[in-house]
């Protein structure tokens, strides 16, 4: 049986970066230095990863700074959270975009709302799933 294990993302800057998806609970989970290539791979996800969740990895291209464009074939990252209206307010307080304030989803029964990591990535935040 085939396991999805993780999302690539290429980011501008590695700090700003972990410090965005701290706030939405997630923590560095690994980390692989490749000098001779000269970037830095970084897997982020929840607790150890016992469970085997899917990760993000984060991939900063040393000297790499002015950032990379996104594309209109990305659509976006979903979290799963608690407490959707505190997670807006932690991210907002911590510096983060919002750009969908919480809400319900136009025709669902989900309360959804959507933020921006540093490197403008989409986050669609929904609650109650997968928490």
């Amino acid at each position: 049986m085939a396991t999805y294990l993780h999302t690539m993302v290429r980011v501008k800057n590695l700090v700003n970066s972990l410090a965005f998806y701290k706030l939405l609970g997630m923590h560095e989970l690994r980390r692989r230095e490749v000098p001779e290539g000269k970037y830095t791979l970084v897997y982020i996800g929840y607790a150890d990863n016992a469970a085997g969740q899917a990760e993000i990895e984060l991939t900063y291209n040393w000297g790499k700074d002015d950032g990379y464009e996104i594309g209109d074939g990305f659509g976006h990252f979903a979290v799963g959270v608690p407490d959707i209206y505190a997670a807006v307010e932690k991210i907002r307080a911590g510096g983060g975009k919002v750009t969908r304030e919480p809400g319900p989803l136009k025709f669902g029964t989900s309360v959804i709302a959507f933020v921006e990591d540093p490197d403008g990535y989409k986050i669609e935040l929904i609650e109650g799933r997968g928490v």
